[in-house]
C-alpha cells in the first residue's frame, strides 16, 4: 500500500480565481514554497509586503478560520512521518495509478522518444489512430499538438482509419494506438502507409516482434492486465502519460518556437470568448 502525503495546496489551487490580486501574491507563495521557513504573520507579511490582515482574509477565503488554522495545516506538509496509508477504495485506485506511473518510468526510453520528435518535426502530416479508449488518446493527442503548429490528425473512426491508409506517403507519418497491438484498422494502416515509406510507430503494451515488420519505433506502455485493480482506472491512462512525455521531449526541441505557438492559440481562443 503506498503512501500519500496530505497537503493543502489543491485547496488553494481550487480558490485561486476567487482571490484578490494581493492574495494571489499570497497564493502564490505559498504553492511555490519548497521548505520550511518562518511562517508567522509577521514574517510572511513582511516577505509579501502585505499586512497581515491580508494574510488572514486569505486563508478565509481558502476555507479557514483565520492564518493560525492555515499555517497550522499548511507547515504539516514538512513534518516527518506525514506520509499516512490510504485505505479502502481510494488506495485501491490511487495505488493502481501509481503503479502505472511507475511502470510507466521503467519503460519510457527518452533517447527513442526524443528520436519519434525529430520524425513528427520533419513529417509534413501526421495521423495518430486508434479506437475506442485508443481513440480518445488520440483525439487528445491531436489537440496537444495542434497548438504547437503542427498538421496532425486524428482518425478514431474503423472506416476513416482504412480509407485514410492509401493516401499516406513518404513525407506522412502515423501514429497506431493499440494496448494490445490486435485493433485491426490500426494494423491495417500502419503496414498500408508502411509500404507507401510513411514514417509508422506503434504505442501498445504488447511487445510483438511482428510489429517490427511494419513499424519504425514501438513505444511500449504498461498493460493493466496484471494489475491487481487495473479495472478501476481509465483503460487510456497509460498511454496518456507516455503520449505526454513525448510531447514534453518535442517541445523541448524547439521551445522558442513552441512557446510562441502557444501563445497565438492561447490569443485565438480568448478572441473567440470575447466575441461570444
Amino acid at each position: 500500500m503506498e503512501k500519500y502525503t496530505r497537503s493543502i495546496i489543491p485547496v488553494i489551487e481550487y480558490n485561486y480565481e476567487n482571490l484578490t490580486t494581493m492574495e494571489k501574491t499570497i497564493a502564490d507563495f505559498f504553492i511555490k514554497n519548497k521548505k520550511r521557513v518562518d511562517f508567522s504573520a509577521k514574517a510572511v507579511a513582511e516577505r509579501l509586503f502585505v499586512s497581515e490582515a491580508s494574510l488572514s482574509r486569505f486563508a478565509k477565503k481558502c476555507g479557514y478560520r483565520g492564518y493560525r488554522e492555515f499555517i497550522y495545516q499548511y507547515e504539516e506538509t514538512f513534518q516527518d512521518g506525514r506520509k499516512k496509508p490510504v485505505q479502502g477504495s481510494m488506495a485501491r485506485v490511487l495505488d493502481c495509478y501509481q503503479e502505472v506511473l511507475n511502470k510507466t518510468y521503467n519503460l519510457a526510453d527518452e533517447t527513442k522518444l526524443r528520436r519519434i520528435s525529430r520524425m513528427m518535426r520533419k513529417a509534413e502530416r501526421i495521423f495518430v489512430c486508434g479506437v475506442g479508449s485508443s481513440g480518445i488518446v488520440a483525439r487528445e493527442t491531436e489537440l496537444r499538438f495542434m497548438r504547437i503548429g503542427m498538421n496532425i490528425n486524428s482518425l478514431i473512426e474503423r472506416d476513416m482509419i482504412r480509407m485514410r491508409a492509401v493516401f499516406q506517403d513518404e513525407r506522412s507519418m502515423v501514429i497506431g494506438l493499440s494496448m494490445k497491438g490486435e485493433t485491426k484498422e490500426v494494423r491495417y494502416i500502419l503496414r498500408k502507409a508502411h509500404e507507401r515509406k510513411a514514417k509508422c510507430v506503434l504505442v501498445t503494451a504488447r511487445n510483438n516482434p511482428e510489429f517490427r515488420e511494419f513499424c519504425d519505433e514501438i513505444i511500449l506502455v504498461p498493460g493493466l492486465d496484471n494489475l491487481d485493480n487495473g479495472d478501476l482506472i481509465s483503460p487510456q491512462f497509460p498511454m496518456l502519460a507516455m503520449m505526454d512525455i513525448l510531447y514534453a521531449c518535442y517541445l523541448d526541441q524547439d521551445q522558442s518556437m513552441t512557446k510562441a505557438f502557444l501563445q497565438d492559440t492561447a490569443e485565438a481562443l480568448r478572441e473567440s470568448v470575447q466575441e461570444v
